[in-house]
């Protein structure tokens, strides 16, 4: 195949194909951020149906059944199927070009890991419109799940088990392709914070995922089978499935909340015009975090009566994970002191993100003190902490980086005018409904009350709560507004778009081709796009081989048929219970498909293509113009 095919125009029907069998990580990262930014919008409307709900008391806006399944899809969606895509999209789109690489080590299963998490979140999502969603809140504690009647719960444990088999596969992926496809030069200690903290989540993931599949298969076979597991009445434990679900859980915080950690050590270090400070601490610091976030789930569980040593213990360690976070607000602080700061809006959302995010992490430590925490738990206290680390710290990471990467990733540029405005509107918003649910939760407020009477000191709290909910609402509008107007907007066409670019990925001029680099690039040092720029080399990069032919994988259907396999299989495991005849034919057919196209994977040699080095020439110079890349 040509390069020339690749990029000429192509029909509707071309370009869809074209999505449906890529397995370049340029157009999988496109693919996230449509899915996520799908799910967060889903998310957040659920979200404001409940605020709507709680704005006055004795509210009737939804019903009581309703409202816990707009809570449960709410949480499960913005964790499961919002937050990890789309950060998702930024390490598909950005890490392969920081590390100087021309794809992830194992393109096929980047694409088997998207069509998986998609298919498994639309599989959850069909619940709303086959009897009823699942409704026993996000952590789906087993004594609530069990006795749930209709379906809700049993698309939960199907959907999360398949998309959870992507987000581990994507995982896998890429640890090898870390590790094993830097550019020459890059060591360990030179990557970009960003590529660091890809890989201590890709780690997490590969290890805090397993215990969640373990605890979805027990409740699977409880709910198809009546096995027991955690029934106490037979003998099971209720318990163990918060243990599972919480040594998976308390992880995926920082599954989440790393990655975004690591996009703000690439936006500040960009506009305070400066190297990072401390770079070598925050690597530590990533690494501890990764470390002592399997530490500490059971402060999730203070009031389950694990004893008092149990409770110390895990107090102790939850004090602990406090500090190497607290090292990476010092250097951010450190970074923009004494920097030549230039106030863009992904600077913005950085200098909102540090306050924010420490507020958060100020009342998670409050939490560690476990009898503060028995007062504490489940009110509306808990509610406004783990909004502030999640919107605080990854939905303004998200946001931030949409404008930061957007270039790169689209050759376009966000307009900064309505930027600024969908910070403002946003960030007001998102203290308006957290910070006061503070006090909510200190003047006795439990979460996941669907109404309240008057005249308990709530009503003002709740209305002013429910009004930043809406101002939220505005400022994803607004972006989105921004999103569509800028698709319309003339391509940009120029290499390091911001003009303080330090790693890699802002060396190549956009758009970027398929094949990412025409050579690979030689890494001289921490920074190598600004160690170039500063020695006067005009095209940012060295190059550590001459011009030659590129091998690139192929696209392939196979991961899409796959994942429909399992989509089609979950249907026959949960109308099995139900005693339906066609239940069980229709999940051996589905495991068929997959298996059928495990198969003709494994015996179809699937060598890739090479791109000569005239195809490369005419590549360049149909997207830079004359003199290629110059």
């Amino acid at each position: 195949m040509s390069s020339a095919a690749v990029t000429n125009k192509k029909g509707f029907g071309a370009t869809l194909w074209d999505y449906l069998t890529t397995v370049d990580h340029k157009k999988l990262g496109v693919m996230y951020l449509i899915a996520g930014t799908l799910f967060f919008a889903i998310a957040g409307f659920e979200a404001l149906l409940m605020r709507i709900q709680l704005m006055i008391p004795n509210n009737d806006f939804v019903s009581a059944g309703t409202f816990n399944e707009l809570l449960t899809m709410h949480g499960t969606t913005m964790l499961f199927l919002a937050a990890t895509p789309l950060l998702f999209g930024f390490m598909n789109a950005v890490v392969p070009l920081q590390i100087g690489a021309r794809d992830v080590a194992f393109p096929f299963l980047n694409s088997l890991g998207f069509w998986l998490f998609f298919l498994g979140a639309l599989f959850l999502h069909l619940s709303f419109f086959l009897g009823g969603a699942p409704d026993a809140g996000w952590t789906n504690y087993a004594s609530l799940a069990l006795y749930s009647p209709g379906h809700g719960i049993d698309f939960y444990v199907l959907g999360l088990q398949i998309s959870g088999a992507g987000t581990l596969i994507s995982g896998i992926n890429f640890i090898v392709t870390i590790i094993t496809m830097r550019a020459p030069g890059m060591t360990f200690m030179r990557m970009p914070l960003f590529t660091w903290t890809s890989l201590i989540t890709s780690a997490l993931i590969t290890f805090a995922f397993p215990p969640l599949t373990v605890g979805l298969f027990l409740m699977l076979v409880d709910r198809m089978f009546d096995a027991n597991f955690f029934d106490h009445t037979m003998g099971g434990n209720t318990i163990i499935w918060e243990h599972l679900f919480w040594i998976f859980g308390h992880p995926e915080v920082y599954i989440l909340v790393l990655p975004a950690f690591g996009l703000f050590s690439e936006i500040i270090p960009v506009f305070a015009r400066k190297r990072l400070f401390g770079y070598s601490s925050m690597v530590f610091a990533t690494i501890l975090i990764g470390f002592l976030g399997f530490m500490v789930w059971a402060h999730h569980m203070f009031t389950t009566g694990l004893g008092a040593t149990a409770n110390a213990i895990f107090a102790v360690a939850t004090m602990a994970i406090a500090v190497p976070t607290g090292m990476k607000v010092f250097n951010w602080i450190m970074t923009i002191w004494g920097g030549s700061v230039k106030v863009t809006v992904p600077m913005l959302y950085a200098l909102g993100f540090i306050p924010s995010f420490v507020a958060g992490g100020v009342t998670g430590v409050m939490q560690a003190a476990a009898p503060l925490d028995y007062q504490l738990h489940d009110s509306y206290f808990i509610v406004a902490h783990f909004h502030y680390v999640i919107v605080g710290g990854i939905v303004t990471a998200i946001f931030g980086s949409m404008h930061f990467y957007w270039p790169i990733m689209f050759n376009r540029a966000l307009s900064e005018k309505l930027g600024v405005w969908t910070f403002w509107i946003f960030f007001i918003g998102f203290h308006c409904t957290f910070f006061i649910q503070h006090f909510l939760g200190l003047m006795g407020m439990p979460r996941r009350v669907f109404t309240y009477q008057a005249d308990q000191g709530w009503d003002l709290f709740n209305f002013i709560s429910s009004i930043g909910a809406i101002l939220m609402a505005i400022g994803v509008i607004l972006l989105v507004v921004n999103i569509i107007i800028t698709a319309k907007s003339k391509p940009l066409n120029c290499r390091d778009y911001w003009g303080d670019g330090r790693s890699l990925e802002w060396a190549i001029k956009t758009p970027v081709p398929f094949y990412n680099f025409k050579q690979t690039p030689l890494v001289r040092g921490y920074d190598p796009y600004w160690l170039e720029k500063h020695d006067g080399n005009e095209e940012g990069m060295i190059y550590a081989e001459p011009l030659g032919d590129i091998h690139m994988p192929n696209n392939s259907i196979l991961p899409l048929v796959m994942s429909i396999g399992t989509f089609v299989a979950a249907f026959g495991a949960l109308y099995h219970p139900d005693g339906k005849a066609w239940a069980i034919p229709v999940l051996i057919l589905g495991l068929a498909i997959t298996v059928g196209a495990m198969i003709v994977r494994s015996v179809k040699d699937d060598l890739g293509f090479h791109v000569h080095v005239e195809e490369i020439v005419a590549t360049e110079e149909q997207l830079y113009g004359k003199g290629g890349n110059k």
